[in-house]
């Protein structure tokens, strides 16, 4: 979908404009949901089902979440949402009882203008796809837009983004990347939002070290990393412990929660508990810091049978993983 200038602002507008007043209610009527949870335990919706409703209630009826990360649903990337059906998202959520730890947008996640044809390229039009992400370079001021009105909507506080897809060579173009960062943190914390970057593979930053590097050159104190130490794993890093012990532990603003297999130096998504990961020292580590925020359930992984079956099975590895920690979440472990 391309947007008129017009024609998106609009859409933004009819977007702010939807009363807040179900949301406000969401988030009391859904604290009991998270009681007692040591993290605020998530699962990105379409991993379960494009189905909003259908994805929430089996968040909250069978995994005994509280809380979700809103990527796409009904075959649309959440920042394409209309004001009917940001209203209906939100009657979802108050019935379930749900709320929304962040906005999975796709800010960034394109190529960085001018600099050519990035290598991950096809790996981008493949998550565009996957993730109907239809915004292009020329739209990210646009995206930003959408995303901050979105974050009223839905009572959430961060928006997810990348820093451009994978260069050969970044040097020439990173203190441009990291002015784009830090000019967009400043646009969100006016806004009082936060900017949660992931590590993403078919990105310029894919490991701890990287991050960290990320982090020193935007020192924005809403500038944080969404960890996803699967993504490190993936392209041979080892994120925990070495990875993990380089972060600064204090701009961990959101963490996605997956596995991976690595054989002749590829790599494929597994369930938790069926790869390389190890998810029992990490949330231990995340314990021992004080770590309270978000940690999404991003399966990927697609095994036989449905995508509910996939994300089902790998949810019980990580609730495995939590009982091993000593990750109090009662909820969730009895659901």
């Amino acid at each position: 979908m391309q947007y008129s200038r017009r024609s998106f602002l609009r859409v933004t507008a009819a977007a702010a404009a939807v009363t807040p007043f179900v949301a406000r209610a969401a988030v009391s009527e859904s604290l009991g949901a998270s009681a007692g949870c040591t993290f605020r335990m998530a699962v990105i919706t379409d991993e379960l089902s494009q189905d909003f409703g259908e994805a929430c209630e089996i968040a909250s009826k069978h995994m005994g979440l509280g809380w979700v990360e809103m990527r796409s649903l009904w075959n649309k990337n959440v920042t394409n949402l209309d004001a009917k059906e940001v209203t209906e998202a939100q009657r979802i959520l108050l019935k379930y009882r749900l709320q929304v730890t962040d906005l999975g947008s796709p800010l960034f996640k394109v190529e960085w203008p001018g600099a050519g044809k990035s290598s991950a390229s096809n790996i981008g039009e493949l998550d565009r796809g996957s993730f109907h992400n239809e915004f292009g370079a020329s739209q990210q001021a646009e995206l930003l837009d959408r995303s901050i009105a979105l974050c009223r909507q839905f009572r959430t506080d961060r928006i997810r983004c990348f820093d451009f897809l994978k260069l050969e060579d970044q040097r020439p173009y990173r203190d441009a990347i990291n002015a784009t960062l830090r000019s967009t943190s400043e646009k969100c914390a006016k806004h009082g939002i936060s900017l949660v970057m992931e590590n993403e593979e078919s990105c310029n930053t894919q490991t701890a070290a990287q991050a960290v590097e990320v982090l020193r050159a935007v020192p924005n104190a809403n500038f944080l990393l969404n960890w996803d130490p699967a993504n490190e794993a993936a392209v041979g890093g080892n994120p925990f412990p070495q990875g993990w012990n380089l972060l600064p532990k204090n701009r961990i603003g959101h963490v996605h929660c997956k596995d991976v297999v690595l054989k002749d130096g590829k790599f494929t998504w597994a369930p938790i508990g069926g790869g390389v990961m190890d998810w029992v020292g990490q949330f231990r580590a995340l314990a021992a810091i004080g770590y309270h925020l978000g940690v999404s359930l991003e399966t990927h992984w697609h095994g036989p049978g449905t995508k509910e079956e996939s994300t089902q099975k790998s949810m019980e590895g990580l609730k495995s993983a939590l009982r091993d920690a000593n990750i109090a979440c009662p909820n969730v472990l009895n659901s």
